[in-house]
């Protein structure tokens, strides 16, 4: 499955219709888009931190649902009204500050759901910090 839309179209895209994920500074970037798969990165700042200087568990649910909203538009297009059913995180280990980069693929590209797979690293890190499956429900597609 190829996507429909580059990295730089999605991101154009939540910079037009969610300008508010950008309210903390500019701290998501996409950093590619290939077939059934999109790589999106947080610059942790220390918004995103918890006591003890790790990144937060809040942050990396955001990081997850932002990343499986990029890799479905890219491969759907714009369609601003995809939507979250469902979110599961397993908080693996205590991710170091720094950026982290969340890796998410399809699973399942449905009429009106996509399921997706998306695991959390540290940058230059094999080890995932956290592992999720995220559901979203798509609006209905022309033919």
């Amino acid at each position: 499955m190829q996507p429909v839309m580059s990295a730089v179209e999605v991101m154009e895209l939540l910079d037009r219709e969610f300008p508010q994920i950008h309210a903390g500074g500019r701290v998501y970037a996409i950093e590619g888009v290939s077939s059934g798969e999109a790589v999106v990165r947080l610059s942790a700042n220390e918004l995103h931190l918890r006591p003890g200087g790790t990144v937060s568990g809040p942050a990396m649910m955001s990081l997850t649902d932002l990343a499986a909203y990029v890799v479905i538009l890219a491969h759907i297009g714009p369609q601003a009204l995809a939507v979250t059913t469902n979110l599961n995180i397993n908080f693996l280990r205590k991710p170091e500050p720094g950026d982290l980069l969340a890796t998410c693929r399809i699973l399942k590209l449905g009429k009106r759901l996509v399921v997706v797979d998306c695991g959390i690293a540290g940058e230059g890190e094999e080890d995932l910090v956290a592992h999720a499956t995220a559901t979203y429900s798509v609006p209905p597609r022309a033919p």
